[in-house]
């Protein structure tokens, strides 16, 4: 297998494509997924000099008999983004090989153990015939703003808040891509409302836009109300 190093729209200089060669191993590449059938590496670059910082982008598709695994980064040079998605394509390689090993070294669970990990499986008892089953004592619930929590929860919120200037979709697909995520939340430019893009299958994506219901809005205000008692 060979590694097929390609530009976009630019070209690519015969020392870049030996520090490709240096930088993606075959052999460990090889180690954690044996049936790699292709590897390619696509460099393009921005023309847009208000992204001077990362202006070089560079694309790295494993195919293989499985999943294609994709890695890709922008930086301001096209070495510094080889290296970062070749560190990106790395762990996701072996993440993947973590997960193939731990489903072919899964375990059988003993007889004495199903309980423990069966839900409402039946418990036997010394003679192997089915004990009586004990009813769970009730949990309590309470009301904590619009949620109800069972038991003493804990309740975990995690909240975060973020700046964020309007973009295309074309942009939040790159800024998506270029985090690695599988989903990526941007203000739309063009309907200044919340829009979210994520992975679907292979190479296509989908995007889900929101829409301020003005009606529910009228609905809801104090405005609203205060007109209706008048």
């Amino acid at each position: 297998m060979d590694i097929v190093v390609k530009g976009r729209k630019t070209e690519v200089p015969e020392r870049f494509r030996k520090h490709v060669a240096e930088k993606l191993k075959l052999e460990k590449i090889q180690k954690l997924d044996g049936k790699v059938i292709s590897l390619d590496v696509e460099v393009s670059k921005e023309p847009n000099p208000r992204q001077a910082d990362r202006c070089d982008r560079v694309e790295i598709t494993l195919r293989s008999r499985g999943p294609v695994i994709r890695a890709e980064a922008a930086a301001s040079d096209p070495y510094a983004a080889l290296d970062l998605a070749a560190e990106k394509l790395g762990a996701r390689l072996r993440k993947q090989h973590d997960k193939r090993f731990s489903r072919r070294g899964a375990r059988r669970i003993p007889a004495a153990e199903v309980a423990d990990h069966v839900p409402d499986a039946a418990t036997l008892d010394v003679n192997g015939t089915a004990a009586p089953r004990q009813e769970p004592e009730a949990v309590p619930t309470k009301k904590i703003g619009s949620l109800e929590v069972q038991g003493e929860g804990p309740l975990v919120v995690r909240e975060k808040t973020h700046v964020a200037a309007p973009m295309t979709l074309d942009q939040a697909l790159y800024e998506m891509e270029l985090v690695g995520h599988d989903f990526y939340l941007f203000i739309d430019s063009e309907t200044k409302e919340p829009s979210v893009v994520y992975r679907r299958h292979a190479y296509d994506y989908g995007v889900i836009h929101l829409r301020t219901d003005t009606m529910v809005t009228q609905a809801h205000s104090p405005e609203a109300g205060g007109a209706l008692g008048g």
